[in-house]
């Protein structure tokens, strides 16, 4: 295997790259090329053409920028036929493009964290997207008008109080808890039944037996109570600490590049942990700098919002 060529592509570190699997003809010299896609620290997406031939070599040139992000782009991934790009970015946020005229067809903001991976399915109007808030969304396209996209998840339902009982099922298959599915709907789990269940109900109402599977049951309606705290308490998810959840006094930046509170970021240090609370890869340092520009921000938000 060999370098075709290396170019400066970004001011800033790049983070993912991606090639359309449909090729797209050149009118003038009758040629085909790819595009590529590549995103970064910059903000922004960059799209390239790409060619290669026996006769005139391999040739990379820049198309445009695609801009929409306010923070990193950390994933972007050209859909099956080449028509549409989606992003993730630290912003939160998901964009889709129309690859054509490079317009925006959807800005999606269902995720609470850095949306850090994404992809489309092969031929089927269906993406995926993944977050550092845990989740996997996957999205679906209007068969009829393919750039109206929802969430398989009903954004008008993002508080889990709202949830039917089909939304409720819809949520045990996504937690690989399918074989649940029968048990909660023949004792009519809501949203908000569904928040309020305990090891003892688990146990003696829903006659769950095996101890393992109302663990992760629990476990799992636990991450929901948080984030349900989270989007109704309007507390920008960047103050809290990713160990507690809980709004950070003295937030310190680890060697991970992520904040965290000091005390539960000590603590966690102080357990023998040498991995990252966020991303599970070795600390390449523990040192624990003061993330001043962070409490500051802090600060002035709680004097605007707590009086």
């Amino acid at each position: 295997m060999r370098c075709l060529h290396s170019e400066k592509a970004h001011d800033l570190g790049i983070t993912c790259c991606d090639f359309s699997s449909q090729p797209v003809a050149d009118g003038e010299q009758g040629l085909q090329f790819f595009r590529l896609a590549s995103c970064g620290q910059d903000c922004q997406i960059k799209i390239w053409v790409v060619s290669f031939t026996h006769i005139l070599g391999f040739e990379l040139k820049y198309k445009s920028t695609l801009n929409g992000h306010c923070a990193p782009v950390l994933a972007c991934a050209f859909s099956h036929n080449g028509q549409m790009l989606v992003s993730g970015s630290v912003d939160k946020s998901v964009i889709v493009y129309d690859t054509n005229t490079e317009n925006i067809l959807h800005t999606l903001t269902q995720h609470t964290r850095y949306v850090t991976s994404c992809a489309f399915a092969p031929n089927t109007l269906l993406f995926a997207t993944g977050s550092m808030d845990k989740t996997v969304n996957i999205w679906q396209f209007d068969l009829e008008t393919p750039c109206q996209a929802r969430s398989t998840e009903d954004q008008a339902k993002q508080f889990t109080e709202d949830w039917s009982e089909d939304d409720v099922s819809m949520w045990l298959c996504a937690q690989g808890l399918s074989d649940l599915v029968g048990i909660f709907k023949m004792n009519n789990i809501d949203g908000r039944e569904l928040l309020n269940l305990t090891k003892e109900s688990l146990a003696d109402d829903l006659k769950i037996e095996s101890l393992g599977l109302r663990s992760k049951v629990l476990r799992k309606i636990e991450e929901l109570r948080t984030k349900v705290k989270t989007l109704s308490s309007g507390i920008p998810d960047e103050f809290l600490c990713p160990i507690t959840r809980e709004i950070m006094k003295d937030p310190v930046i680890a060697s991970d590049g992520y904040s965290y509170e000091k005390e539960a970021m000590e603590n966690w240090i102080g357990k023998k942990k040498r991995t990252s609370p966020m991303t599970n890869l070795l600390l390449p340092s523990m040192v624990l700098t003061p993330n001043r520009t962070l409490k500051m921000a802090i600060s002035r938000w709680l004097e605007t919002h707590q009086k």
